[in-house]
């Protein structure tokens, strides 16, 4: 059969298809659906066509057998679906937004001691801190030997916790974060 001889065939008996599926499914969306899927299975069967003496129930067997098959997914489907252990309870959202709004805080306060550190230190301590690398892969990903790095790192360190303490000694007095923050660090 020929594109343009099955066109036809569905122009002329669309519509049958289309009722008839919203009167067995009484759902116009999925009926729609069904017509396409019946549409499918009639092109993939379109050479059974010949001998047939009515186009229009051989589609409608089809559209038949399509929802039958659909229905049978769909019951396959909601039993596996019930046989699935229940959902976890779902947790508070403001439990959520308030971890949220601590974890930006203590990032921001982070980044701010972070970027009052020199450069080069603060490269090696966030790869090897915040990255887990290793004092060789460092040493490699900055073009430096280990020895720089163990000496950068330590440094940091030191360095690091003297801004913190002193960072949360302003924090502390002025009972917020200090308004001397960044744009970028207020967006965190």
């Amino acid at each position: 059969m020929d594109q343009q001889l099955f066109a036809e065939i569905y122009d002329a008996h669309a519509g049958a298809v289309y009722a008839h599926t919203v009167r067995m499914t009484s759902d116009r969306v999925g009926a729609e659906d069904i017509v396409s899927l019946t549409f499918l299975e009639a092109w993939r069967l379109r050479d059974t066509l010949e001998g047939v003496v009515s186009h229009r129930a051989w589609l409608l067997g089809i559209a038949t057998n399509v929802l039958r098959n659909t229905r049978r997914a769909a019951r396959r489907h909601q039993e596996a679906v019930a046989r699935l252990p229940p959902p976890e309870a779902i947790p508070d959202v403001a439990d959520t937004v308030v971890s949220r709004i601590t974890d930006s805080a203590q990032a921001a306060a982070t980044l701010a001691v972070l970027e009052r550190l020199r450069r080069k230190d603060r490269e090696v301590l966030l790869l090897c801190v915040w990255s887990g690398l290793s004092h060789d892969e460092v040493a490699e990903a900055c073009d430096v030997p280990v020895g720089t790095v163990r000496s950068r790192l330590s440094r940091a360190r030191a360095r690091l916790r003297k801004l913190a303490a002193d960072h949360l000694a302003e924090v502390s007095a002025a009972g917020r974060l200090p308004a001397s923050r960044t744009a970028r660090e207020g967006n965190l």
